[in-house]
């Protein structure tokens, strides 16, 4: 074999991951379009596409990428689809911008793999803006938006904007963050002060009055170390480089351009040299549920679900300079995006409709012409922050002159009160059947005759009394609802939904996880629980376990023995006997603070001691000081 040019073979060295991808999916080659530094052209729009995935920390659970089913068929040209605001395209429409107090990076944040995007930062102006005050239904504003006059910062916003002072040690961004939460005894202060620190310097009152589930909102930080020991690119290799990673499963490959959004993923595993062939061929990578590599992903996701005592997940995205890697769509989820390195062009537009606004479902991917004027569109930078709500649509894509990579944390997929009633209201309809005869009375003989859509513009006395009698019976199922046990049932599914807890040093020492059992010269030492009725106890988190009165019984479900994968396991569950529920009811109302094993309210001592060891052993329970010293 004769051996070809240097420049060929760098040129098909170049052309490995994308082009074999392609051959194995069909070897179409279109020349409308062709890959950012390399001449292989994408599948066509009907080739090979990624399917939804309901993955909780991953694409179901906040990925904002969705691939849905196809989109309704347009209307015809000229006509807007019902509800659709026809907005003034004379105006402009941009969201004010909250911009926090500059800070100097922390001096750990800089390191030789992570890109520093603050050397490429165009000056912005210090000036802050007041947010935007928008009404619920964003659908129903034809996206003006009235700037309110800009509130005075106070010192305090100002020293969470740039973070509490370190003690020696210590370190900054997220490391250090997570490091002064561990020292706060009450995890739901914990969750709380994340998710201040998340929003600042936008006091939590204020997102959740006037942004949480209306309006989008832009925060400018100035400080390119905010997030620094989050997740990097480095982070990514390092991953990759675990062997753990697959296509599909974890790793979405993904380009958009000319109005063609398509996932190249190869199957197996998702080897370094492949992905960064990809990266360098013009392709996004979308890295699903990073908590299940990243400890400071999983650290932080862990205390924030607890402040939306709902599920909360994460996508990465790295984004090569010069290229967009999704289409524009909108999702089911709160959506928050960390800029983690480099910089990216988000447009982000209002619902078009009113059926869109918080919507159930994400969409389909939509094209440029079915969007109309952004609401916001803006560049975000390392350390800055954007929120948008569900139904919000979005697109993001890199700039020529910085790669991109961001974090979306996500929250509150289908955790709205119709999601309720749907567990609810069957609930109740059995109760009434069950106590109340009147539901089990007959219907009409003749009902058939007079109801229904035939019979819809007929009006008599038989119709009426009949749908007095439907609403009747409506209106008498909330006396049978049971409300609190179709919440505890909701918080059934939350908990199997949640990370496990990361526990501090101080906390394993005093758990079942730093107990000191172990083989030693002949057999094992130190095996014994000893709890006795003056060991003082406290639950290790106050949202990691859930009474539910159930028909086998009473459950205690609890979410310490979790995984960090979405669903590996099975519910974690303890059946109770009910003498012990007021013990545990005990332990939910004394938390945080410690109590002794002998204060519990149940009947005997050796009851007493019996629940404490055995809440202790699942990881439920901690002492104050550790059983073994060692």
């Amino acid at each position: 074999m004769v051996a070809g040019s240097s420049e060929e073979q760098q040129r098909l060295g170049r052309l490995s991951a994308l082009s074999v991808y392609r051959q194995e999916a069909g070897g179409q080659r279109l020349e409308r379009r062709r890959c950012r530094r390399c001449r292989v052209t994408p599948l066509s729009a009907s080739g090979k596409r990624a399917k939804a995935r309901l993955q909780r920390y991953g694409a179901g659970s906040g990925s904002l990428e969705p691939e849905a089913s196809p989109p309704p068929p347009p209307p015809p040209s000229g006509v807007a689809p019902p509800g659709r605001v026809e907005r003034d395209k004379t105006r402009p429409r941009r969201i004010p911008e909250v911009e926090a107090p500059p800070q100097p990076p922390p001096s750990a944040a800089a390191s030789p793999s992570r890109v520093d995007p603050a050397k490429a930062r165009p000056k912005r102006s210090t000036e802050p803006e007041a947010p935007p005050q928008l009404p619920p239904s964003a659908a129903a504003s034809p996206g003006r938006v009235e700037p309110a006059k800009a509130p005075a910062v106070s010192p305090e916003r100002k020293r969470q904007a740039r973070g509490r002072p370190r003690q020696a040690g210590e370190g900054g961004g997220v490391v250090g963050l997570l490091r002064r939460l561990g020292r706060l005894e009450d995890s739901r202060q914990q969750a709380a002060e994340l998710f201040r620190w998340l929003v600042a310097p936008v006091a939590p009152e204020e997102f959740l009055g006037r942004y949480w589930e209306r309006a989008p909102l832009l925060v400018r930080r100035g400080n390119p170390g905010y997030y620094a020991g989050l997740f990097s690119t480095a982070d990514f290799d390092s991953a990759l480089r675990g062997g753990e990673v697959h296509f599909g499963t974890h790793l979405d490959v993904t380009s958009y351009a000319e109005g063609v959004r398509e996932t190249h993923n190869p199957s197996g595993q998702a080897l370094p040299a492949v992905v960064w062939d990809f990266y360098q061929n013009g392709c996004s990578l979308r890295l699903l549920s990073p908590q299940t590599f990243s400890p400071a992903v999983w650290h932080f996701l862990s205390i924030l679900q607890e402040h939306f005592g709902s599920m909360v997940g994460a996508n990465t995205y790295l984004t090569p300079p010069g290229t967009q890697g999704f289409a524009p769509h909108y999702d089911d989820i709160e959506a928050f995006v960390l800029q983690l390195e480099g910089k990216k062009h988000w447009r982000v537009y209002s619902p078009r409709m009113d059926t869109e606004v918080l919507p159930q479902f994400s969409s389909a991917n939509l094209t440029q012409a079915e969007l109309g004027e952004p609401m916001l569109e803006t560049v975000l930078e390392a350390g800055d922050l954007l929120y948008f709500p569900r139904g919000f649509i979005h697109q993001g894509d890199c700039l020529s002159d910085a790669h991109s990579l961001h974090i979306t944390v996500s929250s509150y997929q289908r955790n709205t009160w119709g999601d309720l009633l749907e567990k609810l209201l069957p609930a109740a309809l059995h109760m009434a059947l069950e106590e109340d005869v009147e539901y089990r009375q007959g219907l009409p003989m003749d009902y058939l005759g007079y109801m229904g859509i035939a019979n819809s513009d007929v009006v008599n006395s038989r119709r009426t009394a009949f749908m007095e009698k439907v609403q009747s019976l409506i209106k008498k199922l909330v006396d049978y609802a049971p409300i609190d046990a179709a919440v505890d049932q909701r918080a059934k599914l939350f908990l199997h939904d949640c990370l496990p807890p990361v526990l501090t040093q101080s906390e394993k020492a005093q758990s079942v996880y730093g107990f000191p059992a172990r083989w030693q010269d002949v057999g094992p030492c130190d095996v014994d629980i000893l709890i006795t009725k003056d060991t003082e106890v406290r639950l290790l988190r106050h949202g990691i376990v859930r009474l539910c009165n159930e028909e086998a019984g009473v459950m205690l479900y609890y979410t310490t023995e979790n995984s960090r994968v979405y669903h590996k396991e099975e519910p974690r569950f303890l059946e109770v006997d009910p003498e012990y529920t007021d013990s545990i009811e005990f332990l939910l109302s004394s938390y945080p603070n410690h109590v002794r094993v002998d204060t519990f309210p149940c009947e005997t001592l050796e009851d007493k001691i019996s629940l404490a060891t055995l809440l202790f052993e699942k990881g439920i329970l901690t002492t104050k000081k550790p059983l073994v010293q060692v």
